[in-house]
C-alpha cells in the first residue's frame, strides 16, 4: 500500500460506546438512539443537522429478518423525531467482529478524499436471543464459509493434527470459533512454550480492567488460578478466557480539520487526531506464517511515520485471550514466540511497556460482534483524552486499536488497524 501524501487531516471529534451485557428486552433501534445521542453529545454537537454520510454496521440483524437497509430502519425514528437529518446517506456494511472498524474505515475514507466534512460511523449488535438460541448459532456461522464447509474443516482437520489438537467438529461445544482458537494456541504452546499460565494471565489481568469499566459486561476481578479452574471450552481455554454473548452499540464522528475550526475551543482540544486505518484480508495460511493483523499493522506504521516502540496504548482482538498473547507479537511490540512471557512479565499491564486491552478487553468488556471495533476506538480515545479513570495509562498520546473479524484458516477474514494520535 502506497503511504498516503493528502494534506488532509481527519479527526475523531465524538466517540460512544453503551454499556455491554445481556439486553432482551433492548432493541436495534434503541441501541443506535443510545449510541447515537451520546456520540452527539461528547461531539458538542447539539443536534446530527451537519452529518453529510453515515457508515451503519451490524451482523445479526439478517437473522431476525432484517436482511437489508438495517441502517435505514433503525435511524429512521431518529429522522423522524427530527435528530438525524433527512435525505442523509446510509452505507451499510458488514465484515464479522471486524464490522463497526470497517464503518469508521468508510467515515475515514470520507473526509480524507474531501467529500464530507463530517461522517458518522456507528456499529449496533445484538447476539443475546435467550428465546431462540438458533438466532444467536446463526450470526455466528455467517462468519465462516457456508458455501463450501469441506475446504474449511479439511484445512483444520489437518492444522489440528500438527497443532497436537485434533479438530473434531462433531463433538464442538458451541460455535468453531473457539475451536480455531484453540487450535492456533495448542500450535503456539507447542512451538514457543507458551503455557496455559501464561494466558490464565492475560486473562485475569482483563478482568481486573474490566472490574474498573462502567461499559463492560463482566466487571468482576479474576486470578489466574480462577481463570484456570474456570469450566473448559476447548482445551486450552476455559470460560474465562474467552470473549461473552452480548448487545450493544458504539460510535464515533469524523470531521476534517475545517470543520474543526469552526468548534469550540473545548471540542478542539478533546479531538483525536487518525494517523493511519487500514484494512487487510485473510486467506489460508500456512501455519508459521505472519497473520492479516501483522501486514495490516505494518501498512499502518508506515502510514503513520512512526514504529511499534512508539505506540504507548493499545486495543486489540482478543476474542479469547490467547489472541492478546499472539497480537503482541504481531503488532511488533515483541517478538515472535515472546508474547507470553512479555504479558507474564506485566509488559501489557497499566504502568507496563505497551498497555494492552485496558477497557477490560473482549473477554471482560463484552463482545457485541458488530459494535466491537468501535467501542475500542472509543476506550483508546478516551485513553488519549486522558479521560480513563482509575484505568488510565499516564502520558498516553499514540493509540492503536487491532480488530478482526470472520474466519478464513487461522486468519480472520478481515482486519483491520487504526492509529490514533493526540
Amino acid at each position: 500500500m502506497k503511504q498516503q501524501h493528502s494534506q488532509q487531516q481527519v479527526y475523531v471529534i465524538g466517540v460512544a460506546c453503551t454499556p455491554f451485557g445481556r439486553f432482551a428486552e433492548t432493541s436495534f433501534k434503541e441501541l443506535t438512539r443510545d449510541a447515537y445521542l451520546e456520540v452527539l453529545a461528547d461531539a458538542g454537537l447539539d443536534d446530527g443537522g451537519e452529518i453529510e454520510q453515515a457508515w451503519f454496521g451490524n451482523c445479526g440483524l439478517g437473522a431476525v429478518g432484517q436482511s437489508s437497509i438495517r441502517g435505514q430502519v433503525c435511524f429512521t425514528p431518529l429522522v423522524r423525531d427530527g435528530l438525524f437529518p433527512e435525505r442523509v446517506p446510509i452505507i451499510n456494511v458488514e465484515g464479522g467482529c471486524a464490522t463497526a472498524s470497517m464503518a469508521f474505515h468508510g467515515a475515514w475514507k470520507d473526509i480524507l478524499s474531501g467529500q464530507c466534512e463530517l461522517s458518522l460511523a456507528i456499529g449496533v449488535e445484538k447476539t443475546w436471543f435467550p428465546e431462540d438460541a438458533s438466532i444467536t448459532q446463526r450470526i455466528f456461522d455467517g462468519g465462516i464459509d457456508q458455501l463450501d464447509r469441506s475446504e474449511w474443516i479439511a484445512y483444520y482437520r489437518q492444522a489440528g493434527a500438527v497443532a497436537g489438537k485434533p479438530f473434531e467438529p462433531e463433538q464442538a461445544k458451541g460455535t468453531v470459533f473457539m475451536d480455531t482458537y484453540a487450535m492456533q494456541a495448542a500450535y503456539h504452546m507447542k512451538t514457543w512454550g507458551t503455557t496455559r499460565e501464561h494466558i490464565a494471565t492475560a486473562a485475569a489481568k482483563n478482568h481486573d480492567m474490566g472490574a474498573l469499566n462502567d461499559k463492560a459486561q463482566y466487571r468482576f476481578r479474576m486470578t489466574p488460578e480462577q481463570v484456570l479452574q474456570d469450566r473448559e471450552i476447548s482445551w486450552p481455554l476455559t470460560r474465562s478466557m474467552c470473549a461473552p454473548i452480548g448487545d450493544g452499540a458504539a460510535a464515533a464522528l469524523l470531521c476534517s480539520e475545517a470543520f474543526l475550526r469552526r468548534q469550540t475551543p473545548a471540542v478542539q482540544e478533546r479531538a483525536i487526531k487518525i494517523s493511519a486505518s487500514v484494512l487487510s484480508g485473510g486467506k489460508y495460511r500456512a501455519l508459521d506464517e505472519p497473520s492479516l493483523s501483522a501486514v495490516a499493522a505494518q501498512r499502518a506504521y508506515a502510514q503513520a511515520g512512526i514504529a511499534p516502540a512508539d505506540v504507548s496504548v493499545a486495543e486489540v482482538h482478543d476474542a479469547t485471550s490467547f489472541c492478546e498473547i499472539y497480537q503482541a507479537e504481531m503488532m511488533g511490540f515483541c517478538e515472535p514466540g515472546q508474547g507470553g512471557p512479555f504479558v507474564a512479565s506485566g509488559g501489557t499491564s497499566l504502568g507496563g511497556r505497551i498497555p494492552i486491552n485496558l477497557s477490560g478487553g473482549l473477554v471482560s468488556k463484552g463482545h457485541p460482534i458488530g459494535a466491537t471495533g468501535l467501542s475500542m476506538i472509543y476506550e483508546v480515545a478516551g485513553q488519549l483524552r486522558g479521560e480513563a479513570g482509575e484505568r488510565q495509562s499516564q502520558g498516553a498520546d499514540i493509540g492503536l486499536i487491532e480488530n478482526g473479524g470472520g474466519v478464513m484458516g487461522f486468519d480472520e477474514a478481515a482486519c483491520s488497524v487504526v492509529i490514533l494520535r493526540r
